[in-house]
């Protein structure tokens, strides 16, 4: 299993969330504590948004370990986004170390990224696959169960869409009106929609293996997060979140801050970064929905993994 944490919000610096904390993703990686293999070695990714440079996400992935690569401290203390997506991977039984399979997967202005296994995974690979459009088939390059999990996400988007909430067109902050559409929910239901196709396949076809899927997926002004098992016995892999700000936003004390600097902040992540008592956790088979300028909402899950009505 690995560790990830995302983060929407005014702009921080990437060390906000992978060095300067007390417990922060890169320490994660070779001393995690709520796990029982402490080690996250199997290299990292990290995704960030820059909306006034382009819609897509920057991403920068290796396959050493994150507590060693001077690179990654480096870009970390210099670059600021107001939507990161990082994790530190351990790799599942039998999955290669290589690029290809490190997270988070991108799909146009689209982020994933995963912490947990898809049940009986090599028994419904093959017939996952087969329900996915060509260009949904073609973003699976790697291995891992995470980015076929991906694949069926991205294949939602094709055939079902995702509207873009045009409040964030040009990176401003939303006027006060009640009729824009609700694009955050949209994308927790496109992935509650690719948890249920997954879990329905792993029922029929692998005996019905639990699942630990605890997904975050995000379009840079968005993001659904959720934690989910169908383990009758077997714990959820743990997941919390903060709805403040970890340290000082990047910029308020360099310049000052732009139009769409403000907004709600909140974290998610596998571990607590900071002993901070506010931390929460995220209630087992539900979905963290996330704006940038609405207050967070959780929405329960079925069992079979879709929101309930």
């Amino acid at each position: 299993m690995c560790r990830f944490t995302l983060y929407l919000g005014p702009p921080v610096r990437l060390s906000t969330l992978l060095i300067e904390p007390k417990h922060s993703l890169i320490l994660q990686s070779y001393r995690s504590e709520e796990r029982a293999e402490p080690l996250n070695g199997d290299g990292f990714g990290v995704g960030w948004y820059a909306p006034r440079l382009s819609h897509e996400p920057a991403l920068f992935h290796a396959i050493t370990p994150a507590w060693n690569n001077r690179n990654l401290a480096s870009v970390a203390q210099a670059v600021a986004s107001p939507c990161i997506l990082a994790h530190v991977r351990a790799a599942s039984l039998g999955m290669e170390v290589n690029l290809a399979n490190c997270h988070p997967f991108r799909y146009g202005s689209y982020m994933l990224m995963h912490n947990g296994a898809i049940g009986g995974f090599p028994k419904v690979r093959r017939r996952l696959l087969e329900e996915l459009t060509d260009e949904a088939f073609s973003v699976v390059r790697g291995s891992t169960d995470t980015e076929h999990l991906f694949a069926v996400f991205v294949d939602e988007i094709i055939r079902n869409g995702c509207p873009v909430d045009p409040r964030h067109g040009n990176g401003s902050p939303p006027a006060a009106s009640g009729d824009e559409p609700d694009a955050a929910m949209d994308l927790a239901e496109r992935l509650s929609h690719a948890l249920a196709r997954v879990l329905s396949l792993v029922r029929e076809f692998a005996d019905g293996a639990p699942s630990f899927l605890n997904v975050a997926v995000s379009d840079g002004h968005h993001a659904a997060v959720s934690r989910f098992t169908d383990s009758p016995t077997e714990k959820p892999e743990s997941l919390h979140y903060l709805t403040e700000e970890l340290y000082e936003p990047a910029g308020r004390r360099f310049v000052q801050r732009r139009a769409g600097d403000e907004g709600e902040a909140v974290v998610v992540s596998s571990e607590r970064l900071t002993d901070d008592p506010s931390w929460v956790d995220v209630p087992v088979n539900s979905i963290v929905v996330l704006d940038r300028y609405r207050p967070m909402r959780i929405v329960k899950l079925t069992d079979g993994g879709r929101i309930e009505a």
